[in-house]
């Protein structure tokens, strides 16, 4: 018979490492936000770093508060999206695990 104590200790070792990998794996993956209709578009980086940015020439020269607007506006989407992504990747590693409802992993 199997030590139990010995079992949920392998589990714990395996979740780790499995957390560790999803992290690095996130950390390389890429959204793009988007605002303005695609007008401007901001590339970001799982860390939530800022890769690209772009924004279409009908907007250079034009009103710079709206342009400030839709450059915030595509960070946020970015953001939100990199958001999402980590929640399905990490929703995966802990499905079936009976974690309380609203519990946060540390990323």
């Amino acid at each position: 018979m199997k030590n139990p104590l010995g079992n949920l200790m392998q589990q714990a070792q395996k979740m780790q490492e499995d957390f560790k990998k999803a992290q690095a794996d996130i950390a390389v993956m890429q959204v793009q936000g988007e605002s303005g209709g695609g007008l401007v578009s901001i590339v970001m980086n799982g860390k939530r770093e800022a890769l690209k940015v772009t924004i279409d020439e009908s907007l250079v020269g034009e009103d710079k508060d709206m342009l400030e607007d839709l450059v915030a506006a595509a960070i946020n989407d970015a953001v939100n999206k990199v958001a999402k992504m980590k929640k399905e990747k990490m929703s995966a590693l802990t499905a079936g695990m009976p974690l309380p409802p609203g519990f946060q992993m540390p990323f």
